[in-house]
């Protein structure tokens, strides 16, 4: 490789690369046509979803330009960057979310949002998403890894408080992605299948406690729709019902873009945001959908490598738990619009309409990017 020399005592190590205008700019060029590819779907979609709606588009388009924008200025930085900000940014953002619930504004019976003089209102708990890691990541990777069960349980602090503030504006499903996102890199440290075999049954034993004394009755009310949806067909049963009908009613190829039914009759509720998956299954049927989901897994496959051939622990840590976490909003967006899982209001990743998500996603894509572009290099 003319001009590059491995790293010292790693003569194979397979870290070196030749300086081209993607390593200049800091770009992951896989990963960056991926994302492009996603969203460029998303718009698409997105236009039927919003029933033909340009201004919602244009709307979504800007965000996307914004989130692209953070994206490439987060990956210009090194890694250690954030490492060294990360406890001072959890802490302005505890701040931020303590705000919400004495001064936070409210919609649809929940008090999630803050509206700064200047500034457009802004949801603090999405960026706990990407805090919360970095944060766990910064002081678990201070230490010889695996950690030990002191450092596991103030490693769950950094993620169980922030989590505990979002279920109190009331946000179940932000608090379960902020804390998993956070388990996920405890869970990457190293710690012993006793104490992962010790949460799971904490949480088995807690969970009756949960549905008594800190969920909600809206909250409760999901979780015996998703049981039975019968139960209630023109209440809480309706939006599950017209999800599962219209992914249905796709078939194999489906009814053809702009040809839904369920959505375009209004039948389907939220099919911009929450359900906008269902419009994709009735309008491109099981094709589309395959096409959608390989799509992810391509994304996410390219996380993956990126968290593997990361330097040091921070950044793997980092860069696996980012990872997950998007993983997880597939699944769950996915999961509860089939049926499998409790309505919770989670977006489909860059497809459902939504600007602090999208940002909030393509700044996470900014770090994994920084952590693949700023890999150790020696040039002769």
């Amino acid at each position: 490789m003319a001009g590059v020399k491995p790293l010292a005592g790693q003569p194979n190590s397979g870290l070196t690369r030749k300086r081209n205008i993607w390593n200049i700019l800091h770009l992951d060029p896989v990963l960056l046509s991926l994302l492009l590819l996603l969203m460029g779907a998303g718009l698409f979609i997105l236009y039927s979803g919003a029933d033909r709606n340009l201004a919602v588009v244009e709307a979504q388009a800007v965000r996307f330009g914004l989130g692209l924008v953070v994206m490439f200025v987060l990956a210009q930085f090194e890694p250690a960057v954030f490492r060294r900000w990360a406890p001072w940014l959890y802490g302005v953002g505890l701040a931020a979310l303590v705000a919400v619930l004495l001064v936070g504004v409210g919609a649809k019976g929940a008090q999630r949002w803050l509206a700064l003089p200047g500034l457009p209102r802004f949801q603090p708990s999405e960026g706990m998403k990407l805090l919360v890691p970095i944060t766990a990541a910064w002081y678990l990777s201070r230490y010889y890894l695996p950690p030990t069960f002191r450092r596991v349980m103030i490693g769950l602090a950094i993620v169980l408080v922030p989590m505990g503030l979002i279920i109190q504006q009331p946000d179940l499903g932000t608090s379960l992605l902020v804390g998993m996102a956070g388990i996920f890199v405890v869970f990457f440290a190293g710690i012993s299948w006793k104490l992962i075999t010790a949460f799971f049954a904490l949480v088995s034993v807690s969970a009756p406690l949960m549905w008594l004394f800190v969920m909600r009755d809206y909250q409760k009310q999901r979780v015996l729709t998703l049981l039975d949806p019968e139960s209630d067909p023109l209440g809480a049963g309706w939006n599950i019902i017209q999800s599962k009908t219209a992914i249905g009613s796709g078939g194999v190829d489906g009814k053809g873009w702009l040809q839904g039914t369920q959505s375009h009759l209004e039948f389907l509720p939220e099919s911009h945001t929450d359900f906008i998956v269902a419009v994709l299954a009735e309008e491109f049927g099981f094709i589309g959908m395959l096409a959608l989901i390989t799509l992810y897994f391509l994304i996410i496959l390219r996380c993956l490598y990126i968290a593997v051939m990361a330097q040091d622990s921070f950044s793997r840590l980092v860069a696996g738990a980012l990872t997950m976490t998007f993983f997880l909003y597939v699944f769950v967006n996915i999961g509860m619009v089939s049926g499998l899982l409790p309505v919770v209001g989670v977006p489909l990743p860059l497809i459902s309409y939504g600007g602090t998500s999208a940002i909030t996603l393509l700044a996470a894509f900014g770090v994994l990017m920084s952590i693949q572009t700023h890999r150790r290099m020696i040039t002769a």
